[in-house]
């Protein structure tokens, strides 16, 4: 099953230098992690505000925000989900009726 989610990071809550190069690579690092293990599918760096929209493979929700929770800066509660969607194959895509 396939979930699109939109994150941004609570900059309202947390100062900029509590964003350190430390913090930030370790996130990096369990992002390719979670992307070597097929759970993260695509990634993309959001233009409008810091955080990311990522496409995930689980199969569960459960799954999916287990991985998601593992994310150093969901650890530290820096991170939120903005949104949160389970997708759907398109119709139009499958055999005509």
């Amino acid at each position: 099953m396939q979930f699109f989610t939109i994150s941004r990071r609570r900059t309202d809550t947390f100062p900029s230098d509590a964003f350190t190069p430390e913090l930030l690579a370790s996130e990096g690092r369990r992002v390719r992690e979670l992307y070597a293990a097929g759970i993260l599918r695509q990634i993309w760096k959001r233009g409008d505000a810091p955080g990311a929209a990522i496409v995930w493979e689980a199969a569960s929700e459960e799954e999916l925000r287990a991985a998601m929770a593992s994310l150093p800066l969901a650890q530290a509660g820096m991170l939120e989900i903005v949104a949160f969607v389970p997708l759907q194959p398109y119709p139009a895509f499958g055999p005509e009726r």
